[in-house]
């Protein structure tokens, strides 16, 4: 294998740059040339492919987001994109693939691979750390750092004029970063799509916590439809709670964003690098992760079908030291 290509795809993720890096510098350590495909899948349709040099990836490993820019492609979903996609590899002789995203982009790699044999191997670019086969993902502690700080701040307004505080963070369908940023903020609830929390339940434990001459209450809700959003949660509260003082923040797009974390960098660095030598020991359809220190390969497929079994632990951790 003597040219390989490495794009993002998906939701931009700090530490996405770092990997990257390791990725261009690892394949030129090994005397295999690589290129970078801009803008995700769309760019290997439309053939926005170019060669990267050590200098590229020159001072980049501190920048969030990604160089490589980032999209979502719905023409790679059907028959005739991914036809496309394939030629323009072909065109540029692409023998391998590293892939850094989610959920989505190692769904599309895994189906590519099988029409087209082009092997890819994936590295875990997501700040919602919701993929099965690492202990975390690129950019999900830089995100919790961002929320944390957030949270700092609004812990102080909230003591000091006895406020309820609901804090929607990023999380749709993955409740990590408001269980470890209520953690780490000391908050009084987190609710997640993993274990919705009914509006009679979220009631009761107010009521309760006010009872106990809690002065102020720090509410972490991850973004989703059940029971609501932060908005739509609080102002059901409100109705039946007329005497809290409520207030609502929203966090929103500002936790992809900043400098990656020294953790994000370390293990994007690492997981760049064993993605590229994992290509070329013949290895394909996989992800790698950091399991307890140490790489792990796994399954695209599994990836996504498994959950990450520390859910239940971080969820009862959140009830007991809230009390």
């Amino acid at each position: 294998m003597k040219n390989i290509a490495v794009f993002t795809s998906g939701g931009d993720a700090p530490g996405m740059n770092a990997c990257i890096r390791a990725v261009v510098r690892g394949a030129l350590h090994h005397d295999v040339n690589v290129f970078g495909i801009y803008r995700g899948y769309n760019g290997m349709i439309n053939g926005d492919i170019q060669p990267l040099t050590s200098q590229s990836v020159s001072n980049i490993i501190q920048r969030a987001g990604t160089i490589l820019k980032s999209a979502r492609s719905v023409e790679f979903r059907t028959k005739e994109g991914r036809q496309k996609a394939y030629e323009q590899l072909k065109a540029h002789n692409i023998e391998g693939l590293v892939a850094i995203g989610g959920n989505g982009t190692f769904t599309g790699a895994q189906i590519f691979y099988e029409e087209y044999g082009i092997p890819t191997v994936g590295a875990p670019g997501t700040i919602d750390n919701d993929l099965y086969g690492t202990d975390f993902t690129i950019g999900f502690d830089t995100a919790v750092n961002t929320a944390l700080n957030a949270i700092d701040k609004i812990r102080d307004t909230a003591d000091s004029h006895d406020r309820v505080f609901f804090i929607e963070v990023m999380g749709r369908d993955s409740g990590y970063i408001a269980l470890r940023s209520a953690i780490g903020g000391g908050a009084e609830m987190a609710i997640i799509p993993e274990k919705p929390n009914s509006l009679d339940e979220i009631i009761e434990k107010l009521k309760i916590g006010w009872g106990r001459t809690k002065r102020s209450y720090i509410v972490v809700v991850a973004e989703g439809k059940q029971p609501g959003n932060a908005t739509e949660i609080a102002q059901k509260v409100k109705k039946e709670i007329p005497d809290l003082d409520i207030r609502v923040s929203t966090l929103g797009h500002i936790q992809r964003g900043g400098a990656p974390s020294a953790v994000d960098r370390v293990i994007a660095s690492r997981m760049g690098l064993a993605a590229v030598e994992a290509l070329l020991s013949g290895k394909a359809g996989i992800m790698v992760g950091i399991v307890n220190g140490r790489i792990k390969y796994t399954p695209f497929k599994e990836t996504f079908k498994h959950k990450n079994e520390q859910i239940a632990e971080m969820i009862r951790m959140v009830e007991v030291l809230s009390k």
